[in-house]
């Protein structure tokens, strides 16, 4: 199938580079064709995110969108930013003595996952084509070395590779512009960037496990627009604790509050379980009251970039570009990274239109195909317009906030406010990161085993039983997650030896469990992958000893289903 623009990804960068794209060509009366793919079983499946929203983007890209009852309704009322000292006692930090990032004056409290399916609308209107089931698990090449589009899963085949009668190819969208818009840790974007080595000179990416909760509560502990974020208890014990991480707590209309959790994935202690720790913390007297009385209905976790400006890859190459969190342009210290990807979707589709326009070559959306012989182009402007945006002012002013926390809770605190509210980035200092997350975790000799609370099944869950609130789920399938040939040594001689098996804690999904040992030849514990688990939530592609997961994509269609994260 041949289109003038692939879209890999439905979430907010994508769709934004899908509709620009149709405004631009509609404008101009081009006959342009954009195909947006998406590997959930319908737009917003896949997505989850906190969701205090700017609309700064969205004004730019749908001036109207009010009048288009777009779900952005609920008003932020309330901003409170507490410390949590230990597990009973807080206090509140005031307004003024806070970075202008913590600020929410004018944004909304919403779902992404219901955006993206109103976006997703949008773009059809305009005349993108949107495939949902469909996940892009190839990156295809053209003999100068191009990306000329990318290929979609097979399907129909079990878990012995044996064919079923569902059996199909997978299908080749060829293009003449491809986009990866995939999130954070894109299984494609990943291998774009290796290829055409686009994170040379740039630190490696840091991360965070972000795992989230929606509960519904009653009148009377609601309050509409209320905003609560946490830092302190149960992650921080101390003024110089390293861990890094925090809470957020909203309210949604029209009865829904909206709890998560922030786990720096830099951290070195491997017995914390971030799952575990958000249970704990959801006990505190400031996270209970508001949870009093309700009902957990979804569960859900995914991974997101902290690395911020220092560690954002060259955008283009040849035959595409990267948006939104697959180039990492969240801004942790002001926690969203929505409006930068709507807005870096706009910025690549104005430039890959810019180009598209001028080519003498016939648009595929007139002749139904493309012409390979004509040299796939690299949209560099996006680069350049980028660089020039709103959006790396941003990350520039906070450019070394994340890595300030190394040195602990209170000198992270310290930096963050000079850096925000004085120097705005241009501090004549670099804090840097020099290495990934998978290298930052302790051997276990050297840490103390954490003793959790049991749930109590009110406040807080099982992981089993809280994961079905994901509705997650794989039909009869090889496994996705696949140990790297090089490494498959490193999950029984090493990670479980001397790092006490991380994955097993770490994962928000229980993937990964490691046997007593009794039924193996030599008596060691053995490494499980319960890939039909999996919330697509990329955590094992990164703190991995080793890195040693190859996280490819399942059958379009599997994973969660999400509907209000």
């Amino acid at each position: 199938m041949h289109y003038d623009v692939v879209i890999v990804g439905a979430g907010p960068a994508g769709l934004a580079a899908g509709i620009r794209l149709k405004q631009l060509a509609n404008e101009k009366g081009r006959e342009f064709s954009v195909c947006v793919l998406e590997k959930g079983a319908e737009v917003g499946a896949h997505i989850l995110s906190g969701n205090v929203f700017e609309p700064r983007a969205l004004d730019n890209l749908i001036p109207n969108w009010k009048e288009l009852d777009a779900p952005v309704t609920t008003k932020v009322t309330e901003d409170h930013f507490l410390v949590l000292p230990n597990d009973k006692s807080s206090f509140e930090l005031p307004n003024i003595a806070l970075p202008p990032e913590l600020h929410n004056n004018g944004n909304y409290v919403i779902s992404l996952s219901r955006l993206a399916r109103w976006l997703a609308e949008q773009a059809e209107e305009l005349g993108v084509e949107i495939f949902p089931g469909f996940s892009a698990s190839e990156v295809l090449y053209d003999d100068a070395g191009a990306v000329r589009g990318v290929a979609t899963r097979d399907v129909g085949i079990d878990k012995d590779g044996s064919l079923k009668p569902t059996f199909a190819r997978g299908i080749e969208l060829i293009a003449r512009q491809t986009l990866f818009a995939e999130g954070c840790r894109g299984s494609c974007s990943e291998a774009v960037m290796k290829k055409f080595n686009l994170r040379d000179g740039v630190e490696p990416q840091a991360y965070g496990i972000g795992l989230k909760e929606v509960w519904e509560v009653p009148e009377e502990n609601f309050h509409a627009g209320y905003v609560q974020h946490t830092l302190g208890w149960p992650l921080q014990h101390s003024p110089l604790d390293k861990t890094f991480g925090g809470s957020f707590l909203y309210h949604m209309e029209p009865n829904l509050v909206l709890v998560g959790f922030v786990v720096g994935l830099d951290y070195a202690n491997p017995y914390l379980n971030p799952y575990m720790e958000f249970q704990r913390w959801k006990h505190h007297p400031a996270v209970a009251r508001h949870l009093q009385g309700g009902e957990c209905i979804s569960y859900g976790a995914r991974c997101l970039n902290e690395g911020g400006y220092n560690a954002i890859p060259k955008l283009s190459f040849p035959g595409g570009a990267l948006l939104g969190c697959s180039a990492g342009f969240l801004n942790s210290v002001k926690i969203k990274g929505s409006h930068t990807a709507l807005a870096s979707g706009q910025i690549a589709a104005e430039a890959v239109f810019d180009r598209l326009a001028a080519s003498n070559a016939a648009p595929a959306g007139e002749t139904g195909e493309i012409d390979e012989s004509e040299a796939r182009f690299e949209a560099t402007e996006y680069q350049h317009n980028m660089e020039n945006s709103w959006i790396f002012d941003e990350l520039f002013r906070v450019r070394n906030v994340h890595n300030a926390f190394h040195y602990g809770l209170a000198p992270g605190i310290m930096h963050a406010g000079l850096a925000t509210i004085l120097t705005k980035g241009k501090e004549p200092w670099t804090l840097t990161n020099d290495s990934p997350d998978s290298a930052k975790t302790g051997l276990a000799a050297d840490h103390q085993p954490i003793e959790y609370p049991k749930p109590d099944g009110v406040l807080s869950f099982d992981l089993l039983s809280n994961l079905s609130r994901s509705g997650t789920n794989h039909e009869d399938q090889p496994s996705h997650l696949r140990i790297k040939p090089d490494l498959k040594d490193i999950p029984n001689n090493v990670s479980y030896p001397e790092y006490a098996g991380p994955e097993q804690r770490f994962c928000p999904a229980r993937v990964y469990e490691y046997t007593d040992g009794s039924e193996s030849a030599d008596g060691k514990p053995q490494l499980v992958i319960n890939a039909q688990n999996c919330v697509h939530c990329k955590c094992c592609s990164i703190k991995m000893p080793q890195e040693y997961i190859d996280w490819t994509v399942p059958e379009g269609g599997g994973g969660p289903a999400y509907e209000v994260m």
